[in-house]
């Protein structure tokens, strides 16, 4: 199909450009690869569980209704169950690829006069002994699972890690009646008071989620780390939590273990730029580096939302909203004018405020690499160890992707995704991102099929 804009991701960021641009007049496609818009934060129930009350598993429930009546009365068409794997810049404008339905296995394509990429975010994890036992999940994923399916991982659970995900999660799970052992916070309290300036608009958030944490009796770890999962083969019976001390080394003494079948884990999140990248757009950081008008380098590419950087929901509403009348004003060959999304660009100031100020209260434990044992698996899909990530290291690897070669960490389906933080951390130095030609796997009869030579027909 041919439109004006593509719009890549319907969350947030990309439900609010889509509105925006069909509003003033463009014709947009919504390409996402879940079956209805919203994203992971206003994930839906399926329409045959009936869910009479979705509303209370949802924070900002008005907004998703705003949003959902306004696109079911717009001309923006949606796309549903398209996964992209890759946005190709030719002559004639961005040609979206994607593959259809559950099966990924036929192909479709958007053409489109610009594109806009509203890809979201994925979540960081790192590894721990036992973290790949059956009933760790993560903390997002335990979400998804409640939001869009009604379903609990199980029936009592600890929630750990570090970030502002943890609250909603623990929450959402006790009201859906699973007993929560402990929310495990590796940050220290103080950080929040510190930065309360920046953090302003999100504290009445963050007390009502720990209202309804103490109306569950939820005890709340502060400064504390899971050390161990343990259980058999088949299920995780219980976690071991320790105390940290200022420098994020374990306090002696202070182990203690939580029964609980079910471990739901986050370190935060990371910007999704795989296709981004592929496009050759600029990275600033981990990020897609855009200017004001949400417009990255490369011509007819704009992106908002978490590939911009991790910020949350209001952030991505605006960054999406100023995205979407940008691309308008531009493919008309006109120069928006900046005051008319003023009120946008100052919702978007103080949400990077607010971000900027949750990721210094949110950082992972210091020495956290320290506590992962040799025989702990840091690379699930290749099955790597940390003691053979480490063997790398004493041949002289100094980088994640020397490691990677070394090791195969990261060579697997995931593409580092899931590895990529902790080999870095073992490694000694920060996560960057990698380039991927693909952001997902593509069958090879689709390749194929893409770069088909014509025949000429003759007689046999």
């Amino acid at each position: 199909m041919r439109t004006d804009l593509a719009v890549i991701g319907a969350g947030p960021a990309g439900l609010a450009a889509a509105l925006a641009a069909d509003r003033r007049g463009l014709r947009v496609a919504l390409v996402d690869a879940a079956p209805e818009p919203g994203g992971q934060f206003h994930r839906q129930p399926a329409a045959g569980l009936r869910a009479d009350r979705a509303q209370v598993l949802h924070h900002r429930w008005r907004t998703w209704t705003r949003l959902r009546d306004r696109l079911a009365t717009s001309a923006v068409r949606v796309l549903t169950e398209h996964h992209v794997w890759c946005v190709e810049r030719t002559p004639g404008g961005p040609v979206v690829h994607a593959l259809l339905g559950p099966e990924q296995e036929e192909p479709a394509e958007v053409r489109a006069d610009a594109v806009l990429l509203a890809t979201g975010g994925y979540e960081t994890v790192l590894p721990f002994p036992g973290w790949t036992l059956p009933g760790v999940v993560t903390a997002g994923g335990a979400q998804a699972m409640l939001k869009g399916g009604l379903v609990v991982p199980g029936r009592a659970a600890v929630v750990a890690g570090t970030g502002p995900l943890l609250l909603p999660v623990a929450a959402g799970l006790a009201a859906a009646g699973v007993r929560v052992a402990a929310l495990v916070e590796s940050a220290a309290p103080g950080g929040v008071l510190r930065h309360a300036g920046a953090l302003a608009g999100k504290l009445p958030e963050g007390a009502g989620y720990a209202a309804r944490l103490l109306r569950h009796r939820v005890p709340f770890l502060a400064r504390h780390t899971v050390l161990r999962a343990h259980g058999g083969g088949d299920r995780l019976t219980g976690v071991t939590v320790a105390a940290l001390d200022a420098h994020g080394r374990v306090r002696p003494g202070t182990e203690r273990r939580l029964p609980c079948d079910t471990l739901a884990v986050s370190h935060g999140m990371l910007p999704h730029t795989d296709l981004a990248e592929g496009l050759g757009c600029r990275l600033d950081g981990l990020a897609v580096a855009v200017d004001a008008e949400q417009r990255t380098d490369v011509p007819g590419v704009w992106a908002a939302g978490e590939a911009t950087g991790v910020g949350g929901a209001a952030l991505a509403l605006a960054e999406g909203h100023i995205a979407g009348r940008s691309v308008a004003a531009r493919l008309r060959g006109a120069v928006p004018d900046p005051e008319r999304w003023a009120p946008a660009a100052r919702a978007r100031a103080r949400a990077r405020g607010s971000a900027a100020a949750l990721d210094a209260v949110y950082a992972p434990p210091a020495r956290w690499a320290d506590r992962i044992t040799d025989d702990t698996v840091v690379c699930r899909c290749e099955e790597v160890t940390a003691g053979e990530v480490r063997a790398g290291l004493a041949l002289g690897a100094g980088d994640a992707r020397t490691v990677k070669l070394l090791t195969r960490a990261g060579m697997g389906w995931c593409q580092g995704r899931m590895c990529g933080p902790a080999v870095a951390g073992l490694a000694g130095c920060g996560p960057t991102a990698s380039r991927r030609p693909f952001a997902r796997p593509v069958p090879l009869g689709v390749l194929a099929r893409q770069h088909r030579e014509p025949t000429e027909e003759g007689p046999s």
